[in-house]
């Protein structure tokens, strides 16, 4: 926000997959009503809580508001810790669809052993990108290529590679002890702005999708809403998985050779001078 205050040229884009749900606003830290006045914004409410909203979707809609940024002579600064997101975005990822029968029948399979096994027959380079513990991804690729009947890797280059392109990359790198102290400082802050008051009115409303009910502190104070948890405990546990988040998250961007990082000690506003005398030199576009 402070960087488009003071660069009247950028319209900030959101790469966050929880803030494309209407209604998910506390929860989600999504800017204000008084701060998209002031800053245009873009990707966010693209979707009811109780839809599904895939990466594909979201790239497409990228695409679409960047263009229109750019039309507008304007630059687009895309904003958010949403890796593959991101990754879908400057990267321009070749994405499958979903295949709900197939990831079905892989599914019903809890060995993933087994299942990582199936995957090195079927496509021996995906099974070599992917680890055998990692369920997750072992799904989406057999999910890929048994529904699609095109191995999963020739969908492009994968996640794990970085190849160059027009888009300049920062990240802001604080201690961790410090990030683990302003998350649990948020939650405090979000619980006072009427974030269990948001929850219950979800969960009374038409519901939240798979996706959307994994959401960081959504999950949490659904288990007390829904289930009868104890609050403090569902407080504990969202801070917990949200430090946890972080930490997973930065080591998704480390990987990235592309991303110049900013080190600050105390306040991530202290990166800003830095921020604002590389603005002038990154390309005109994007």
């Amino acid at each position: 926000m402070e960087l488009a205050r003071r660069l009247p040229d950028i319209e900030l884009v959101s790469v966050d997959a929880m803030q494309v749900y209407r209604g998910m606003d506390i929860g989600t830290a999504k800017p204000t009503a008084a701060e998209r006045a002031e800053v245009p914004h873009h990707l966010l409410d693209l979707a009811g809580p109780g839809e599904e909203y895939s990466v594909s979707a979201f790239q497409a809609e990228a695409r679409r508001v960047i263009a229109g940024v750019e039309e507008r002579g304007h630059r687009a600064l895309l904003v958010g810790g949403t890796g593959l997101y991101l990754q879908a975005v400057v990267d321009d990822l070749a994405i499958p669809g979903q295949f709900p029968d197939a990831r079905a029948d892989v599914e019903a399979d809890p060995d993933t052993a087994a299942l990582h096994r199936r995957l090195v027959e079927l496509d021996p380079v995906a099974a070599g990108r992917t680890e055998p513990t990692n369920r997750r991804r072992i799904l989406r690729a057999l999910e890929v290529t048994v529904g699609s009947g095109r191995p999963f890797s020739s969908y492009g280059p994968g996640i794990d590679r970085h190849p160059p392109g027009p888009w300049s990359l920062r990240g802001i790198w604080l201690p961790r002890p410090l990030v683990g102290e302003r998350i649990a400082a948020r939650y405090g802050q979000q619980l006072a702005a009427g974030f269990l008051d948001e929850v219950r009115a979800l969960a009374a409303g038409p519901g939240l999708s798979r996706t959307a009910r994994q959401a960081l502190g959504y999950r949490e104070l659904l288990s007390h809403v829904e289930e009868g948890a104890d609050l403090d405990s569902a407080i504990a546990d969202a801070v917990r998985r949200t430090r946890a988040f972080a930490r997973r998250q930065r080591v998704w961007f480390r990987r990235d050779p592309r991303i110049t990082w900013v080190g600050v000690t105390t306040n991530p506003m202290a990166a800003l001078p830095a921020l604002l005398g590389d603005w002038g030199r990154w390309p005109s576009s994007p």
